[in-house]
């Protein structure tokens, strides 16, 4: 009796199903995603791809979160995401969503803090911003290093604020381990305090060794600094004043004002740059003892009384050509 041969219909009907299932798992992650224009996307510290999937399906990225989830365990290589701000382009396939979010293409959220930002601004900087959270109040004058910061949605406004000041010490340690024997700042601090002088008292970066120079030449020979911001220090914090500095604020006694007391003030008036400290830390050599504005941003130096005098009268016959008087 011959035996019967078993049919092969049925194998290569199986075969033909999973062929038409992986090419239709692949083809989708391939092909054109749903999202109809550019987001950005967050990914927070530890998140996974579980419950980034299910953000992805809410936000319109993708059909499918059990989908995409199958694919990218099927078809990616490694499902480990990293933390931070993405964007995902219109019509990204899930292919190209996954890529994205193991990328480095991190968006780069910058805060800037000025040469010469007080504290209390830099604090109000940190405040105004609504993405960062928790409170912050002002730094301690001087321990924040100006530059541009990263940041993250959502991330505590006090771990900005650390790493401002990180920075500073960092800079600080750095400037100081290469100070010149011409400085007059005994400590660290000393030198924070006189490069917050120089970075209020000079808006042309060219002049800060100048400067620097002249005021550390007042400090050897035990002379009144009578440097202006640290009258206007203790009214404002550091604010511009907005007005002409009155005779009853250029007598006042405190810890700051530099028309009554001899030597530094009792803290620094505003965040120097790393530029103010350097110059502080190797001043120019010079004679100067003297300086008054030159209408330009700059200053006009003197090493006599007799010639500051001079510069001064040219000074004010400038203000009064102009209307300034």
């Amino acid at each position: 009796m011959a035996r019967r041969r078993r049919s092969k219909l049925p194998l290569i009907a199986v075969a033909l199903v999973v062929v038409g299932v992986f090419g239709w798992i692949a083809g989708g992650w391939v092909a054109t995603g749903p999202l109809e224009q550019q987001i950005e996307f967050d990914v927070g510290k530890g998140e996974g791809l579980s419950a980034l999937a299910d953000d992805l399906e809410a936000q319109g990225a993708i059909g499918s979160a059990t989908l995409f989830k199958l694919r990218a365990k099927l078809l990616g290589s490694g499902t480990e995401v990293k933390e931070g701000s993405f964007l995902i382009p219109k019509g990204a396939s899930e292919s190209t969503i996954l890529e994205i979010l193991k990328g480095d293409k991190v968006i780069r959220r910058l805060i800037a803090i000025p040469e010469g930002m007080p504290s209390i601004m830099v604090a109000e900087r940190l405040l105004a911003n609504k993405d960062l959270t928790g409170p912050v109040s002002a730094p301690g004058e001087g321990t924040v290093l100006p530059d541009s910061y990263d940041w993250q949605k959502g991330e505590p406004r006090a771990a900005v604020l650390k790493r401002m000041q990180a920075a500073m010490d960092k800079a600080l340690a750095e400037l100081w381990a290469k100070r010149s024997p011409r400085t007059v700042a005994k400590t660290p601090q000393e030198a924070l305090i006189l490069a917050s002088i120089v970075e209020k008292e000079t808006g042309k970066p060219e002049e800060r060794g100048m400067v620097a120079g002249l005021y550390s030449n007042r400090v050897r020979k035990g002379m009144l600094l009578q440097a202006d911001p640290t009258i206007i220090y203790p009214i404002t914090k550091g604010k511009p004043l907005g007005r002409r500095i009155r005779q009853s604020e250029i007598q006042a006694v405190n810890g700051y004002n530099t028309y009554t007391m001899v030597g530094l003030p009792k803290g620094p008036i505003t965040n120097p740059g790393r530029d103010s400290i350097a110059a502080v830390l190797n001043p120019a050599e010079t004679e100067a003892l003297f300086m008054v504005a030159d209408g330009t941003g700059g200053h006009v130096f003197a090493d006599t009384l007799e010639q500051h005098n001079a510069n001064v009268a040219k000074w004010f016959a400038l203000r009064k050509a102009r209307g300034d008087l």
